[in-house]
């Protein structure tokens, strides 16, 4: 996702962020109802029709609840938008680990909205999380704003220092402003600039990340009150997709392509500035998608827990080897808190069994005849030599 909004323009044009987020609910919603279809041709006779299977499929997902689930749905759509806003802002590294922050929204939410409660382990967690990511955002040595990077030429507030270096510098913006073939004194020619060499903001990518964990809490809180509040709980969790992707489509369509981008779309065209790096987004997005509901459908947390680990493993390497990510010792260490917050949060509390009550144990009556019995116990010696005395008699009677 971050590499298609910083790549190279595809034809003169960047694609709209609006776009993919339609896509994306479409290919889910295809993915939901394959599925769908799938298992409930599973549990039918091999000779139902086609139209009956379609009719059990409709009068499933379009119940009387249904429309409750338009709720969540916008919400997703939002957080969705969001997401786009904040990869093309921050590195992807920085996004993953930030983005670990919709643990702490959801969990305000549930004491919230459900009344939930939170042991002091999982408060601690979250404020190891809340500690983690802002020692990632902690500034950090080399940022523009420091007196090192004005010896950098590729920092933003670069001061050349000689004749030499400022006649370097003139030469790089003129063969900057060569590329540019159009002429400067048409209108929006600072939009055509920005989209030709995009530059990440970092306070706008933090802002949109934050706004986008606050919603996913709020969408997931709202997700599960629905559907505990829901009569149908015999709903499969593909036929829940279907329903969460159908409605999704709407404000991402009405919203997102005629609202917001509408008039760029009528003049650019609908797939203008996709490529094949913009479909394989599009698409790891909504496999990621259906994927998370089928791990928290059927996973447990160490599975979670260990494919939020990797997936921040494999952010920061692609960060280093394809965008010139440096890490540092504070990201290290911001990191390594935050996933051990998150094992922290997701791993079961080890309660201590309850003590155990000899007196449950013990007999409350005393049997009469045990206790007026003045019989001592005997060795084994003399024990055996009784067994053989009695199997005597005994035989010595059968016989007579």
């Amino acid at each position: 996702m971050h590499y298609s909004r910083i790549m190279p323009l595809v034809g003169g044009h960047r694609y709209h962020t609006s776009t993919s987020v339609f896509l994306n609910e479409v290919i889910k919603l295809t993915i939901s109802l394959t599925m769908a279809l799938y298992d409930m041709s599973a549990n039918l006779p091999a000779n139902t029709p086609a139209s009956t299977l379609f009719q059990t499929l409709i009068a499933s997902v379009f119940t009387n609840e249904s429309w409750k689930i338009a709720i969540p749905a916008l919400i997703y759509t939002l957080e969705n938008t969001l997401q786009y806003v904040a990869v093309s802002n921050l590195d992807a590294a920085t996004f993953q680990v930030t983005y670990q922050l919709k643990i702490l929204a959801t969990a305000i939410c549930s004491v919230m909205i459900l009344g939930r409660s939170l042991t002091a382990r999982k408060w601690m967690s979250l404020v190891l999380l809340v500690v983690g990511v802002a020692i990632v955002q902690f500034p950090h040595s080399d940022d523009p704003m420091s007196l090192q990077s004005l010896k950098q030429t590729q920092s933003r507030i670069y001061v050349p220092r000689t004749i030499e270096e400022l006649r370097d510098l003139g030469s790089q913006a003129a063969a900057q402003l060569a590329r540019v073939k159009r002429s400067a004194t048409y209108e929006g020619i600072e939009e055509d600039v920005a989209m030709q060499h995009p530059q990440m903001n970092g306070s706008v990518g933090l802002i949109a990340v934050l706004i986008a964990c606050v919603l996913s809490g709020l969408g997931g809180i709202t997700f599960e009150k629905v559907l505990k509040d829901s009569t149908s709980s015999n709903a499969s969790l593909w036929i829940r997709n279907v329903q969460l992707s159908f409605w999704s489509l709407f404000p991402a369509l009405f919203l997102g392509v005629i609202f917001m981008d509408g008039e760029k779309i009528a003049k650019t065209g609908f797939f203008a500035g996709y490529n094949w790096v913009v479909w394989t987004a599009i698409t790891f997005q909504a496999f990621g998608g259906v994927l998370v509901s089928l791990v928290i459908n059927y996973a447990d947390n160490i599975a979670k827990n260990f494919a939020t680990s990797i997936s921040i493993i494999i952010s920061v390497l692609a960060s280093v080897f394809f965008f010139n990510f440096s890490i540092t010792l504070t990201y290290i260490l911001g990191t390594s808190i935050i996933l051990f917050a998150t094992y922290l949060y997701s791993s079961q509390d080890h309660r201590r069994p309850p003590p155990i009550r000899i007196a449950e144990y013990e007999k409350t009556t005393i049997d009469g005849t045990e206790a007026l019995s003045t019989s001592r116990p005997h060795t084994p010696a003399i024990e055996r030599h009784l067994g053989v005395n009695s199997s005597r008699k005994d035989y010595s009677k059968r016989e007579f």
